[in-house]
């Protein structure tokens, strides 16, 4: 089935073929690993899976993902320093070695996050890569190297600044985000790895040694710069290292459009030579009832804060599924709830296909209602999330469980995998009974109904069966009798 995705580069949905055969390379911006990934930040890791996963079951092509680490940056430098709150609350004793200190706390963070991502049934195994920034500076010091020799890049104080004026000379700075140039001043510089999105700015590609920072040398054009790269230059070699140039698609969330994924385009094809991707996959911001989620209003969670609370990961994660991924995303803790419900009505659903119906009523399931191509149909065409969840349930609506044949029911089950396959949110095997001990009244009450089902009083079966209701079972007949059940 072929995939239409929304391309923030053309600002269209367009088929998607990848460069190469059947392997789709796809790089992620992946976490800063300072502090917990909040679940503004997770929204845009599980986009992302969405769509390793779409590609993988519905075009059926294999997958080269690579998420980065970004373990070098102002917050995790600053995080790691002596002093730093965040280490005597997390990580104990420090040492003087400011680079010892930034790999234990970034080292930290990581396994926090790589275990968040798992709860949230992101497989680790997916991954092709999941490189870290230092290991790559030598990488970054060649890149930024050619950007400077082809004249697009300047000393000053000791740091590399990208020329973004001089570049705009000779390719378009502003193919995500249509610029503002009346707002650009020649030769304002930017020092910051973050900086508000409306700045444009010369970029800094390689900063100054700062005192009790981690640096490393570096020589360009016969002068000495200590420093350490900045936060731009990271994902342009790694990608560059690890995909090759270009490589398919490129994810990350719609705050990372401008600067950051503008920036990494004018440094790919200024050093390198070479337009890093043609796909550009964009999720969009979430929310928390309403309102921007900020600590100032008491709207903040990371993941291990609703575990807290007491809500399960995999219903955070359909919850979050079940929004179009370029809508904003509106999280509640009543979405999440009705998140709940919708996703063990389908559980309860596929636990019934393993289950042989006595005598069905449905033989055959018409083309037009092939639920593998109503789901898929829907997922191929922009991950809409939405549309195939509706039709997911329409479906379960029309053709219970309990009146399938059983030759369905083994159908089903291989296109629920393959849906499973995608939102990983569901078991895909029979009911595990639970050891309970059926009360001798509740046993006396079933064996008194199934004899007036067999001398056909069936107005006394149904007052049984009601008994039985009242004491928390439920009655589930077979073929060669029947089964006790708690409510």
């Amino acid at each position: 089935m072929q995939i239409y995705l929304y391309n923030s580069l053309s600002r269209s949905i367009e088929e998607f073929t990848p460069i190469e055969n059947n392997t789709v390379r796809m790089y992620s911006c992946g976490p800063t690993v300072y502090n917990y990934a909040h679940i503004g930040n997770l929204r845009a890791f599980l986009f992302a899976d969405l769509l390793q996963r779409s590609l993988r079951t519905i075009g059926n092509f294999n997958l080269k993902w690579v998420m980065n680490i970004t373990d070098i940056d102002d917050k995790t430098i600053r995080d790691s320093q002596l002093g730093s709150s965040v280490w005597l609350k997390e990580m104990g004793e420090q040492t003087h070695d400011p680079l010892k200190n930034l790999k234990a706390l970034t080292k930290f963070y990581e396994n926090e996050f790589l275990l968040d991502i798992s709860k949230l049934g992101i497989n680790t195994k997916h991954f092709y890569e999941l490189p870290h920034a230092t290991d790559y500076i030598k990488q970054m010091q060649n890149l930024i190297e050619q950007i400077y020799n082809k004249g697009f890049a300047y000393i000053s104080n000791g740091s590399v600044y990208f020329n973004v004026a001089k570049w705009s000379e000779v390719d378009k700075y502003g193919k995500l985000k249509n610029i503002d140039w009346d707002n650009f001043k020649k030769g304002h510089r930017i020092d910051s790895d973050t900086y508000e999105r409306e700045d444009v700015s010369d970029f800094v590609l390689w900063k100054q040694k700062k005192e009790n920072e981690p640096y490393w040398d570096f020589i360009l054009d016969n002068i000495s710069l200590p420093g350490r790269p900045g936060w731009h230059i990271e994902c342009s070699t790694m990608e560059y290292s690890i995909l090759g140039l270009p490589f398919d698609i490129h994810t990350g969330g719609i705050d990372l459009q401008f600067p950051h994924h503008e920036d990494e385009i004018a440094q790919s094809k200024a050093g390198y030579g070479i337009e890093p991707n043609p796909f550009w996959c964009h999720n969009e911001f979430l929310e928390v009832e309403g309102k921007k989620m900020s600590k100032s209003f008491g709207n903040f969670f990371t993941l291990r804060d609703l575990i807290t609370k007491g809500f399960d990961p995999l219903d955070i994660r359909f919850s979050i599924l079940s929004a179009h991924y370029r809508s904003k995303y509106n999280f509640t803790f009543d979405g999440v709830i009705a998140a709940k419900k919708a996703r063990l009505k389908v559980q309860d659903y596929i636990y019934k296909l393993f289950e042989s119906t006595a005598s069905p009523e449905i033989l055959s399931i018409p083309n037009e209602s092939n639920l593998r191509e109503l789901v898929f149909s829907e997922l191929a065409n922009d991950l809409h999330t939405p549309k195939a969840i509706a039709k997911l349930f329409d479906f379960i609506a029309s053709f219970p469980a309990e009146k399938l044949a059983d030759s369905l029911k083994n159908e089903l089950i291989t296109i629920f995998t393959l849906i499973n396959d995608i939102f990983n949110v569901w078991e895909i095997n029979p009911k595990k009974e639970i050891d309970l001990q059926i009360p001798d009244e509740i046993t006396i009450l079933a064996k008194q109904r199934m004899i007036a089902k067999q001398n056909k009083d069936f107005a006394a079966a149904d007052v049984l069966r009601e008994k039985i209701k009242s004491l928390g079972f439920v009655i589930v007949d077979k073929k060669d009798g029947f089964d006790i059940k708690p409510l």
